[in-house]
C-alpha cells in the first residue's frame, strides 16, 4: 500500500549506488559496499540481487551513503506565512541539505486542530515532490490553551503527535487532561518546556550578557521549572513524551534522571545551541535572537555532553525562515529564529571534526533516532526499508551563501561560514529528488 506520508513519486527506477561507505546505525552496518534501490525500496547492500539490471548508477566512491535525515522541527512558513516561505521552497532546500522527511509544528495558520489542515500540507507536499512532511497535531483547540482538540481525529488523519507548540497551557489540570487524552490514543506528546510567566516577554538569556545589554531576560528556571512540572504529570498518567529543544545543561540532568528511572520520555538539540552562547548577542546580532534563547557557554558544554551521553537522541535544525525585515530593528523587537534546513547536516559533521561526537552516533541522531521518536518506519537502510538516501561528500568544502542556501529564509547566523562536507544526491522513496550536479 501507498506510504500514506510519502509524495507521489516514480517508485519504479532501478538505482545502484557504488562503492560508497555506508552508514546505517539502525542495522549496525558501517562498511564500503553498493547499495541497489527498485520499486522505492532498499532491495540489497553488496551484491546484487539476481537478474538486477540497473537504469541508473551513482558513483558514491570516497562518500558516505546513509538513510535520509529526519528533522523533528521545521516551520514551513505554509500555510499562513507565505510571504516567508513555503512548502516547494523549504522540501527543496530539505532535499539538497539531505533531509527527507521534516516534521511540522502545529502553529501554523490555520492551526493544525483539524484533519483538513493536514491533508491541505500533504498534498502540498506531494505536489512539491521534493521531501516528506509529517505534521503535529494541536494539543488544544487553537493553541488556545484551554479546550482539547480532537486529538484521536488527528492521529487517525496522519498527526504523528500531538503538541501545543510555543504557547501556554491555562493551568496545570487543563495540560493534564490533555496528557491523559494523549495517553488513551497511545499519542506522544511533544513539549516545549518554557513557563511562559516566568520568561515574561524575554529576549535573551537572563545573566551577565543581557544585563550589560540591558536586553528583558528568561531565566534558566522558565525551562526547568516547566520540565519539573511536565515530568510530575508524565508520571502521573503515563503519557509518552519527547522534550522539544532542550538549552540548558540542568534541564537536561532532570531529564537524564527520569529516564534512568524508566520514564517514557526523549529529548532533543536544536543545532544552534550546539554552537552558539549568550556571547553571540553581544553586538545585538539579532540573526541570534532564538526563543528559547542563547543559553550560557557552560549550557552549551553539557549539551554536546547529553548528545554524546544518549540524553538527546536526536539533533533537528529547528528551523525558522523569515523575510529580511522580520530581523531588522531593535534586537527585543526582531522576530525570533534562525533558517536552519541548509546547516543542518555540515553543523553536525563540525562536531564530528572537533571529536564531539562519532560519526555513526551522528548519523543516528539525525536518522534512526528521530524515527523512533516519531514512530516512522524510515531512517534505515536494511533490505525492504523505503529507499530514503542521503549521499554525501565528507571532504568537499564550500561556503553557505546567497549562492549556495536554498532555503528563502537566509536569517542565519552561518551566512559566510566555510563548511566541510556535502549533499551530493538525496533519494526519497527511490527517487533522486537532488543532485548537487543538477542531473535529478
Amino acid at each position: 500500500h501507498r506510504d500514506k506520508y510519502m509524495p507521489a513519486v516514480d517508485k519504479q527506477q532501478r538505482i545502484r549506488i557504488i562503492a560508497g561507505r555506508v552508514i546505517d546505525p539502525a542495522s549496525d552496518v558501517d562498511s564500503v559496499q553498493d547499495v541497489f534501490v527498485a520499486a522505492g525500496k532498499i532491495v540489497s547492500l553488496g551484491q546484487a540481487p539476481e537478474g538486477f539490471l540497473a537504469d541508473r548508477e551513482i558513483d558514491a566512491n570516497g562518500q558516505v551513503v546513509c538513510p535520509g535525515l529526519i528533522d523533528l522541527c521545521a516551520r514551513l512558513r505554509e500555510p499562513g506565512q507565505e510571504h516567508k516561505a513555503t512548502i516547494a521552497s523549504e522540501t527543496l532546500a530539505a532535499a539538497s541539505g539531505g533531509v527527507t522527511t521534516l516534521c511540522c509544528p502545529p502553529d501554523t495558520n490555520p492551526v493544525i486542530d483539524t484533519p483538513a489542515v493536514t491533508e491541505f500540507i500533504r498534498l502540498r507536499a506531494e505536489a512539491a515532490g521534493k521531501a516528506r512532511i509529517v505534521t503535529l497535531g494541536a494539543l488544544t483547540r487553537g493553541l488556545g490553551g484551554e479546550q482539547l482538540s480532537e486529538m484521536a481525529a488527528l492521529g487517525k488523519a496522519g498527526c504523528v503527535g500531538i503538541s501545543n507548540a510555543m504557547q501556554p497551557l491555562l493551568n496545570p489540570l487543563v495540560q493534564r487532561r490533555a496528557l491523559e487524552y494523549a495517553a488513551t490514543h497511545e499519542l506522544t506528546v511533544f513539549l516545549y518546556p518554557n513557563d511562559h510567566w516566568l520568561a515574561n516577554n524575554g529576549c535573551a538569556h537572563e545573566g551577565r550578557v543581557a544585563t550589560r545589554l540591558g536586553l528583558p531576560g528568561i531565566p534558566e528556571a522558565a525551562e526547568t521549572a516547566a520540565v519539573a512540572r511536565d515530568l510530575a504529570l508524565i508520571e502521573q498518567t503515563g503519557v509518552r513524551a519527547h522534550f522539544c529543544r532542550l538549552t540548558t545543561g540542568r534541564a537536561v540532568q532532570m531529564v537524564a534522571r527520569a529516564q534512568f528511572d524508566g520514564a517514557p520520555v526523549t529529548a532533543d538539540v536544536a543545532t544552534p545551541y550546539l554552537y552558539l552562547s549568550e556571547v553571540d548577542i553581544s553586538d545585538f546580532d539579532s540573526r541570534c535572537h532564538l526563543l528559547p534563547p542563547l543559553r550560557t557557554v557552560e549550557d552549551r558544554q553539557r549539551l554536546r555532553d547529553a548528545l554524546r551521553q544518549g540524553t538527546l537522541s536526536a539533533i533537528c535544525s529547528d528551523h525558522q525562515p523569515h523575510e529580511p525585515d522580520a530581523k531588522l530593528g531593535p534586537f527585543p523587537a526582531t522576530e525570533p529564529g534562525i533558517s536552519g534546513l541548509d546547516s543542518l547536516l555540515p553543523l553536525g559533521l563540525q562536531l564530528v571534526d572537533e571529536q564531539a561526537i562519532e560519526l555513526d552516533d551522528l548519523i543516528h541522531r539525525l536518522t534512526a533516532g528521530p524515527a523512533k521518536i516519531l514512530g516512522l518506519p524510515y531512517g534505515t537502510l536494511a533490505v525492504g526499508a523505503t529507499a530514503d538516501i542521503c549521499i554525501f561528500h565528507p571532504q568537499l568544502t564550500w561556503q553557505l551563501d546567497t549562492g549556495t542556501i536554498r532555503s528563502r529564509g537566509h536569517n542565519t547566523p552561518f551566512m559566510g561560514r566555510e563548511f566541510k562536507g556535502r549533499v551530493t544526491h538525496t533519494l526519497l522513496s527511490g527517487n533522486v529528488v537532488y543532485s548537487l550536479d543538477g542531473a535529478c
